[in-house]
């Protein structure tokens, strides 16, 4: 497997270096990322087992698939994964797995019944079914360190969030493997609640919404999600509606306990806007947001990987720590700039199935017990931090032309 995983590291630079790409520096790095997400999550996919012709198919047809079968096969195998992950925390965590299937249609009833609440606020009625605390179903009685620790035995890893290695007073917490991880590996989900370019203008702070929140990412189809709401997770499954304040222990540096209490507290009209969902906060891997960017000199070892989490996996939903602000259909008619994704199917055709728009942490690297690090791609239009130094100047100037 060493052999062949060289011959993936030789292809991803050479290919990152390819300018026939796109029409455009940004479309360009989009497709740079989506090939070397394809090659690193198809070499995960492929196991252990791997034989030398396996890798040269998948080699042959990085070079030759379009940009959006490849960017479906990377969807594909980040799904398969996320499907044993889902497995593994259903074993650990539901009273008894094999009743998965009556779970999710409780999981459903749940859920429809947070809904129902929302659309009787917003029409102004006052009769409401049960709290959703009522509605949410059993799991068994674990703190989100045992769930973590168990995690860690069905899957071989695990997340911590400590003080960082990075040497600059800025870096405060980090995020750390614990166990080893393939090249190609989820290691981490991005959780918090997620906003389409539509409803940009509610998310905490507009219209300076980054200027004291470190926990805004977007993704290249303009889709932001805001983790501070997220913190920490906590230690139950639970309705979660993004409204609650995080935990005042994850404070980023430098940032008061006033500023972070007024961030985490959107105007009171959202509340209408924002469904919520059963989720379970003791997810192991809902730490993205902790990933800090490396010193000089040191390589990333993930990368950042979108995933459109398909909403008719209702068994899996409560595992995704993500709810979405907004309307969904209203998200869908939405464009940014000349980035519009929409699922298809293998003729090309639109799916009608509703996804939630994600981010994932992709392993670029085989990991073991060691810091994460992402590059974070800060634009080269606006001044940057003191301790930021650029992984790859042409990297970021592409992403942010």
């Amino acid at each position: 497997m060493a052999f062949l995983f060289k011959k993936f590291q030789e292809l991803v630079q050479s290919m990152a270096k390819n300018i026939t790409f796109g029409k455009n520096p940004r479309q360009l790095q989009f497709e740079a990322d989506i090939n070397r997400l394809f090659l690193y999550t198809s070499y995960n996919r492929l196991g252990k087992d791997a034989v030398e012709t396996d890798a040269e198919e998948i080699i042959d047809m990085a070079t030759k698939a379009s940009v959006m079968d490849q960017q479906r096969e990377v969807h594909e195998n980040i799904h398969i994964q996320f499907k044993n992950i889902c497995s593994a925390l259903d074993k650990i965590l539901l009273p008894d797995c094999k009743k998965a299937t009556e779970y999710g249609s409780s999981h459903m009833q749940a859920n429809a019944a947070s809904h129902r609440s929302g659309l009787s606020l917003a029409i102004g009625k006052s009769g409401q079914p049960k709290s959703s605390k009522d509605v949410v179903p059993g799991t068994k009685a674990l703190s989100q360190f045992e769930v973590s620790q168990s995690f860690k035995d069905h899957i071989g890893y695990t997340l911590d969030v400590r003080a960082s290695q990075v040497p600059h007073k800025q870096a405060g917490q980090g995020l750390f493997i614990s166990g080893q991880a393939n090249v190609g590996s989820v290691i981490a989900i991005y959780p918090g609640v997620i906003y389409s370019p539509a409803y940009y203008r509610y998310i905490p702070g507009y219209p300076r919404v980054d200027s004291q929140n470190p926990y805004l990412i977007t993704r290249y189809d303009g889709t932001v999600i805001d983790a501070q709401p997220w913190g920490s997770g906590g230690e139950t499954r639970e309705f979660w509606d993004g409204l609650a304040k995080a935990e005042a222990a994850y404070h980023p540096m430098g940032t008061s306990d006033r500023l972070w209490t007024m961030l985490s507290k959107p105007l009171e009209q959202t509340r209408f806007h924002v469904g919520g969902e059963v989720l379970d906060r003791r997810n192991p891997l809902a730490f993205a947001h902790f990933a800090n960017h490396p010193a000089n000199g040191v390589a990333p070892n993930v990368m950042l990987c979108p995933y459109d989490f398909p909403l008719t996996d209702n068994n899996m939903r409560v595992y995704i720590p993500n709810i979405l602000y907004g309307k969904a259909g209203e998200v869908q008619m939405r464009r940014f700039g000349s980035f519009y994704f929409k699922w298809s199917d293998s003729q090309g055709r639109a799916s009608e199935i509703p996804v939630l728009r994600t981010i994932v942490l992709v392993s670029t690297r085989e990991l073991c017990d060691e810091e994460i690090y992402l590059n974070y791609r800060l634009s080269n239009t606006k001044r940057r931090p003191e301790w930021y130094c650029s992984v790859d100047e042409e990297e970021d100037e592409r992403r942010w032309s």
